[in-house]
């Protein structure tokens, strides 16, 4: 207060361990960048990015509809329907497993530390590697996507859900449990009420992410519109890349909008 009346304003103190920070970011930004290896631009570089960007610019527009065989349309659609089922299966599979992981609906913290832990493990794995495990186990067919997206989703949304049930109002519990209500009564007219604008907001944004990924997953024949892109890219095949890749924004476009709308009006 006396330095204000005096016009003098304090200076901040120095924290002692910002060079220390800095150092020790400049350690890791030389260390990343020497392990990698550069020998320079390969003098075909300039014409194979100029026929793809002219490929892309001219979409093969005939590839959008064949009559008798493997198209666009095709490929979206199979790629939006993997996202649904993928979404769907973990959507309902991951509540159990929210319930378990939430701190508020478990007698002791052990329990609910383990259901953290399981839903950790589960979100070490990226999408890909469950791709190619399933891939491996069902065949190159779209049923691996399906289940690779269902698998990893689990384990995110199951640690949203689990915090949506943690922020929930306990009044109403309370207000349930003392009238006598069984816990079933008390978790359908108490918690779920709560949660279940969350879950369908999560459920959406997931979907959202899960409609990218299925797009990359048929590159590694996890079926959908990944493994038309892959085989073009193989045989340079550019302006049918470009029309693939034109399609695969549209769709994702709309789909953006069409989520963030429902998300809006359900939050």
């Amino acid at each position: 207060m006396n330095h204000i009346k005096s016009g003098l304003i304090p200076k901040p103190k120095k924290n002692p361990y910002r060079y220390l920070v800095y150092l020790t970011l400049a350690i890791i930004y030389i260390w990343a960048f020497a392990g990698i290896s550069f020998s320079g631009i390969k003098e075909t570089a300039g014409k194979i990015t100029k026929a793809i960007f002219a490929g892309i610019l001219s979409p093969d527009w005939g590839y959008v509809y064949l009559p008798d065989g493997e198209d666009l349309l095709r490929g979206l659609l199979d790629t939006l329907a993997i996202s649904v089922l993928g979404t769907f299966i973990s959507a309902v599979v991951c509540i159990p497993f929210a319930f378990w992981a939430a701190v508020n609906m478990s007698k002791t913290k052990a329990i609910s530390g383990s259901g953290k832990m399981l839903l950790s493990f589960i979100r070490t794995f990226p999408e890909i590697i469950m791709a190619i495990l399933f891939v491996k186990t069902v065949g190159p067919t779209s049923f691996a996507g399906v289940l690779a997206l269902g698998v990893h989703s689990i384990g995110m949304m199951g640690k949203l859900f689990a915090d949506e049930i943690e922020n929930i109002d306990r009044g109403p519990i309370e207000a349930l449990t003392s009238t006598g209500a069984s816990k079933l009564q008390i978790l359908w007219y108490a918690v779920i009420p709560q949660v279940l604008p969350g879950f369908l907001s999560y459920t959406l944004y997931r979907f959202e992410i899960n409609v990218r990924s299925a797009t990359i997953l048929g590159l590694i024949g996890a079926g959908g519109i990944g493994t038309p892109l892959s085989f073009a890219l193989t045989a340079r095949n550019w302006d049918r890349v470009g029309i693939i890749l034109l399609g695969i924004i549209v769709m994702i476009t709309m789909i953006d909008y069409i989520s963030g709308t429902l998300r809006k009006k359900i939050v």
